[in-house]
């Protein structure tokens, strides 16, 4: 399924179809094919579509739980749509960020695709790499900064796939190229 297609399919989609969740494992491409996906849908229905990067929520090193959690808590709630923002300089608790209900959501990120988040969004999306293409991927693009919390985060992350089992919910497994780069994902 190519970004344009999917793109298209999600302009003309009744109002259930317009939540999106994009899961993976870091290094999937997860932000790059979200970006695509919302600036496609944008550019063929005319109105504006929010994207949410989970990587704005996570509590700290060790939020993927709970940034899982705020998909379905409060992302995907149909009244006051939202969520609290991840001061990572402070290393608090930052603004809160109101999403419209009326307009078309893409959320992306690990943990975005969970047995609760599911029922609640028109598609489901499994990016699929294998680990040691993603962490080369992920160390690539984030330098030796991510290198010390790259076990860490794969904990988290396999803790959550081994409870939710995201690419059984997924309406549609999308394979990544390990020999491309995460802009190739992205095609002009």
């Amino acid at each position: 399924m190519t970004h344009d297609r999917l793109a298209r399919d999600l302009a003309s989609a009744r109002s259930s179809l317009r939540r999106v969740l994009v899961d993976g494992g870091s290094g999937a491409g997860k932000t790059t094919f979200a970006r695509s996906l919302r600036d496609g849908w944008e550019e063929l229905c005319g109105e504006q579509v929010q994207l949410v990067s989970l990587d704005d929520c996570y509590p700290g090193w060790h939020g993927l739980a709970a940034g899982s959690r705020a998909v379905h808590e409060t992302m995907l709630r149909p009244v006051s749509p939202g969520y609290r923002r991840w001061d990572w300089v402070a290393n608090r608790p930052g603004e809160w960020v109101t999403l419209d209900p009326d307009l078309p959501l893409v959320v992306e990120g690990c943990g975005a695709l969970t047995q609760e988040s599911a029922p609640l969004a028109g598609l489901r999306l499994w990016l699929a790499l294998d680990e040691p293409h993603r962490r080369a991927r992920a160390l690539g693009r984030d330098g030796e900064s991510y290198a010390p919390w790259w076990e860490i985060w794969a904990r988290q992350e396999r803790i959550h796939w081994d409870r939710n089992h995201p690419w059984d919910l997924a309406d549609f497994i999308i394979p990544v190229q390990a020999a491309e780069p995460d802009e190739a994902l992205n095609p002009a």
